[in-house]
């Protein structure tokens, strides 16, 4: 990452211390030529000129970017911006017992309905799950959603992962970065004036290099409104999606004990966003203060990619409206 990125972000450190197709998906499936999606849109449609956050945040299947952002999403959304969470595949082999366009389907209206309960707006596009390549094609569709969207702020898996797919989803996204701003590439969309900023989702993987965060998200007050979208997407977290099992699915409180399953659910992500907390406790004092940055309890984490628009202090405080002004 540039010095003068580092410099500005340690500077920051310091002085801190219900499915349709809505007219945004439509027009994207005309753009993608013959790459279709389905998905959801509430809300502003792109271009409305309300002085709003835009923020895309990619993942990799019906579930990644809910996962990843979904508490952060859900801050935005409370404040007004407008943020669209993307599913590069459709997720249709992600499941133990089922697969194909019944599972799609499914999925599709699972982000669907996260999505109504965290106010953003959601997209599944149509590439079957597993087999993602980072391809010219792909790397016009990437880039169409981020200009459509008009993105202030892009966020996406590593290119490093245990998945495939969530590997490239990383470099298209990366090499979308550039691509936004040319005029001759995709010109039938055209191109965004300014280069946004581009960020990592948080992982655990260590090489080629380890996971390191320049913007930590305390999410305690939208955890729960994390937990009901999560709970939505009942193919992954109760039926352990495409690693699960029968002994999974039986060891998962029934439907017809929702208090019981609501409880298994917290108690997993409590620990899962608790874990992102302590991790990055030095950053959460350095951003909300000595006494709440310990009190966090729940977090989520991200790193700036080096490609596109390389934010001074001001412009994350813009596009991160979550710390304390001084």
């Amino acid at each position: 990452m540039a010095s003068h990125v580092r410099r500005s972000l340690w500077s920051l450190r310091m002085r801190t211390a219900s499915p349709r197709i809505g007219l945004f998906v439509a027009a994207l499936f005309i753009a993608a030529r013959g790459v279709g999606m389905q998905g959801t849109a509430r809300g502003a449609e792109p271009g409305s000129e309300d002085g709003k956050r835009r923020i895309v945040v990619f993942g990799a299947h019906p579930d990644d970017a809910e996962f990843k952002a979904g508490g952060t999403a859900a801050k935005w959304a409370e404040e007004g911006h407008h943020v669209l969470l993307v599913s590069v595949t459709n997720g249709d082999i992600g499941h133990w017992q089922a697969a194909g366009g019944p599972l799609a389907r499914r999925r599709t209206a699972e982000v669907a309905a996260a999505a109504k309960v965290l106010g953003t707006t959601s997209i599944v596009l149509d590439i079957h799950d597993g087999e993602l390549l980072p391809s010219l094609e792909n790397r016009r569709l990437i880039t169409k959603v981020i200009r459509e969207w008009k993105a202030d702020l892009v966020i996406s898996h590593r290119p490093w992962d245990y998945h495939p797919d969530h590997r490239y989803v990383g470099v298209l996204v990366q090499d979308a970065a550039y691509m936004v701003t040319v005029p001759f590439f995709c010109p039938d969309i055209p191109p965004l004036t300014r280069n946004p900023v581009f960020l990592y989702s948080s992982d655990a993987f260590q090489k080629p290099y380890a996971f390191r965060p320049d913007v930590v998200v305390g999410i305690d007050d939208v955890f729960e409104k994390k937990l009901d979208a999560i709970h939505e997407l009942a193919s992954q977290v109760y039926e352990g999606g495409a690693n699960g099992s029968p002994e999974s699915v039986r060891a998962v409180p029934p439907e017809t004990e929702p208090a019981a399953r609501r409880a298994w659910l917290k108690e997993r992500w409590s620990d899962r966003q608790g874990r992102e907390a302590e991790r990055y406790r030095d950053l959460l004092v350095q951003a909300y203060g000595e006494e709440k940055g310990k009190a966090v309890k729940y977090a989520e984490a991200f790193e700036l990619c080096e490609y596109g628009s390389r934010p001074t202090v001001e412009e994350l405080r813009r596009l991160f409206p979550l710390f304390p002004a001084k």
